[in-house]
C-alpha cells in the first residue's frame, strides 16, 4: 500500500493548504493589515482576525485528537471563537497567523506514515483530515470575501481574483 498512502498523504496534504482548490491558505493572509483583519465589512458576523482564531482552534483541537488526546469539545460555538475581533496591534497579528500557519504544517506532518483509515471513535484519521480541510476552506473564503469587501485583495503573492 506504499504508492496509495502517498497518494492520500499527498491529497491531504494539498486539502489542508488549499493547493489546486483555490488560493493557498497562507496567502489569504499575506500582507493584510492588521487594521483591516478586525474590521467587519457591511455588518460582516465575524473580522478575519476572528475568523483566523477560530480556524487556528479547530486545526489544534484536530491536532490533539489525532496525537491520541481527548480534546474537550465547547459546550457552546461560541467557544471556538476565542479573542476579541481587533488584534490589539501588529504584533498580535502576526501570532494569530503564526498559529495559524503552524496548525497547518502540524496536521500534514501527522498524515505523514500514519494509518490515515484507523479509527478513533466513531471517525478515521482520514475523515478528521478531511473535515478540517473542508472547515479551513469554508472560512477562507468568507477571509478572501471580506478582503475582496476591503479593497485588500489580491495578496501580494497573487491570488485568482475573477
Amino acid at each position: 500500500m506504499g504508492a496509495e498512502l502517498k497518494i492520500l498523504e499527498k491529497t491531504v496534504g494539498h486539502a489542508l493548504y488549499g493547493k489546486g482548490a483555490h488560493v493557498e491558505a497562507k496567502d489569504a493572509l499575506q500582507g493584510l493589515d492588521w487594521k483591516l483583519a478586525g474590521a467587519r465589512p457591511n455588518g460582516a458576523p465575524h473580522s478575519i482576525f476572528q475568523l483566523v482564531n477560530h480556524i487556528t482552534y479547530w486545526q489544534e483541537w484536530a491536532v490533539k485528537w489525532l496525537d491520541g488526546k481527548k480534546p474537550a469539545v465547547p459546550r457552546h460555538a461560541s467557544g471556538s471563537w476565542p479573542g476579541g475581533a481587533m488584534p490589539t496591534g501588529l504584533k498580535a497579528w502576526k501570532q494569530a497567523v503564526g498559529r495559524f500557519g503552524k496548525g497547518l504544517d502540524e496536521m500534514t506532518r501527522r498524515t505523514g506514515g500514519a494509518d490515515l483509515l484507523s479509527k478513533r471513535g466513531a471517525k478515521t484519521r482520514l475523515e478528521m483530515l478531511h473535515t478540517i480541510a473542508s472547515h479551513n476552506s469554508y472560512h477562507l473564503g468568507q477571509v478572501v470575501q471580506q478582503r475582496q469587501m476591503l479593497g485588500a485583495w489580491p495578496p501580494p503573492s497573487g491570488g485568482l481574483s475573477w
